[in-house]
């Protein structure tokens, strides 16, 4: 049994969900979807928590050119597999009740990309990964090209040039690793075994990193986020913050700091102050947001910013919190995009100054809304603390190491701090107060509504009580990446 089923089941499914028509189509994708989360449990079941590739496939594709249809699973990888199969389904059933103009088009892009996203997470190619990663832009471009607001031509099309100029310095990058490599291959262990000089390192680091940047996104190159975020039908924005961006995430710790460790031993401090203003920055204007969804869009630029930071600070609790932080943050920000899905489907409008008082009428509703925000404020024994804890305690490690920096960990454990005021002061304008003459007729939900907020909250709570089981999984994975590394790095 090979990865190889893992990406392409959903290709097979977006071609047989495409040509269906009505409500065939979403139960079609959420079968297939379903179906990707059961081979995805049976890996797990299977999976050794070493620092081993498992699952491999290595076919020649294009063998001629050293190119290689070579992808596997280690403990990194699965935590990000996991994270895909999950969400998939959950976020297909967050459409249950939109009518979708053409759904099978809808659905199955969405599950091509699903395909696009599960290339990126497991690909040991160079050329593959480049591959996955346009592959699972094309399709949320035409989600969002075709089913957005009334401004999502524009914002679209910002976000496609913001996307692909990155990914062509990426190609760029790749294009060298290939040259510097003496089997003229593209896999990746054979890139890691290039013994490249600093400023050659430094050159490669900052192609990959701009590329990266961009998706993740991280301060400044997160212009084109909230838009594309507030302008996308809430399936794809879900599927932009609740997966895509973490492929910026994860090519920072499989792609980035492996390949070029000298430069990222330069640039390191750098990144680590525009991670660290991003938090800020993030924080500071969500808390002036009158429109929800765009504060939630915000919202997720800090949290990425702290997440960035505790990579950047390369040590066993950063990367630890940063992968666990990316299942946490892809939950979280499902769940949140969904409540404000429901309000804006029941009420249409998104302006918090507008609403007040939905908990009286809407008990279950007002729970799970509460749930969901104290998983991403972090409160102790939901899902964000665990990752928010480590990722804070990996900044202040390097902080302490790099003397000079420590005001930078005292600013960064400030996320914790602005996430609350600016969450709580919505959740109480929204749901507390007393009732209006829009709100008073606000709906309980019911349906797949209860079922999707029930998964994500039975989700926060269990991974925060008892989080040991997913770290375990990457555990080994980390600490042999960070070891081999950390003997090339020179300080």
């Amino acid at each position: 049994m090979t990865v190889s089923i893992l990406i392409f089941l959903p290709v097979i499914a977006a071609v047989i969900v495409a040509f269906l028509r009505g409500d065939a189509a979403k139960y079609g994708a959420l079968f297939f979807s379903i179906a990707e989360l059961a081979i995805a449990g049976l890996f797990l079941s299977k999976f050794v928590p070493d620092a081993t590739i498992q699952f491999r496939i290595d076919a020649p594709w294009i063998a001629k050119f050293g190119i290689y249809f070579s992808a596997g699973i280690d403990g990194i990888s699965m935590i990000m597999v996991l994270l895909t199969t999950l969400l998939v389904p959950l976020i297909i059933l967050t459409t249950f009740k939109h009518d979708q103009k053409n759904p099978g088009a809808f659905y199955g892009l969405i599950l091509f990309m699903q395909a696009g996203l599960l290339v990126v997470f497991t690909a040991l190619d160079g050329f593959l990964f480049y591959v996955g990663w346009e592959a699972a832009l094309i399709p949320i471009y035409f989600i969002c090209a075709l089913w957005g607001g009334e401004n999502r031509i524009r914002v679209t099309l910002k976000f496609f040039i913001y996307t692909f100029a990155g990914s062509l310095f990426m190609l760029v990058a790749i294009i060298y690793l290939y040259l510097q490599s003496p089997d003229k291959t593209f896999d990746i262990h054979s890139f890691y075994a290039l013994k490249l000089t600093a400023q050659q390192q430094s050159w490669v680091f900052l192609a990959f990193f701009l590329a990266f940047a961009i998706k993740m996104p991280l301060f400044p190159f997160h212009t084109w986020q909230p838009d594309t975020y507030t302008e996308a039908p809430t399936g794809g924005t879900m599927m932009l913050s609740g997966i895509m961006l973490k492929m910026g995430i994860y090519g920072v710790i499989r792609w980035l700091i492996p390949n070029a460790p000298l430069g990222f031993a330069h640039w390191q401090a750098l990144v680590m102050l525009l991670a660290v203003i991003g938090v800020v920055y993030a924080s500071i204007i969500a808390f002036k947001q009158k429109d929800g969804k765009r504060l939630v869009a915000y919202s997720s630029i800090g949290h990425v910013g702290l997440i960035a930071a505790g990579i950047f600070a390369w040590n066993q609790q950063g990367v630890q919190g940063a992968l666990i932080q990316m299942l946490n943050h892809g939950i979280n920000v499902v769940g949140m995009f969904f409540i404000w899905d429901i309000i804006s489907r029941r009420l249409n409008t998104r302006e918090i100054g507008n609403l007040g008082g939905i908990a009286k009428v809407a008990p279950k509703f007002s729970i799970a809304f509460l749930i969901i925000v104290l998983g991403t404020v972090g409160l102790p024994l939901t899902n964000g603390f665990v990752g928010e804890f480590l990722l804070l305690n990996s900044v202040f490690q390097y902080s302490a190491y790099h003397y000079m920096n420590i005001a930078l960990a005292i600013v960064a454990g400030t996320t914790i701090i602005w996430g609350a005021v600016y969450m709580l002061r919505m959740y109480k304008n929204v749901m507390q107060g007393e009732l209006n003459e829009l709100t008073t007729n606000f709906t309980d939900i019911s349906g797949s509504e209860t079922l999707v907020l029930g998964i994500i909250c039975i989700l926060i709570i269990g991974i925060g009580v008892y989080p040991q089981p997913i770290m375990h999984i990457s555990d080994a994975a980390v600490n042999g990446l960070i070891s081999t590394l950390n003997g090339k790095l020179s300080y």
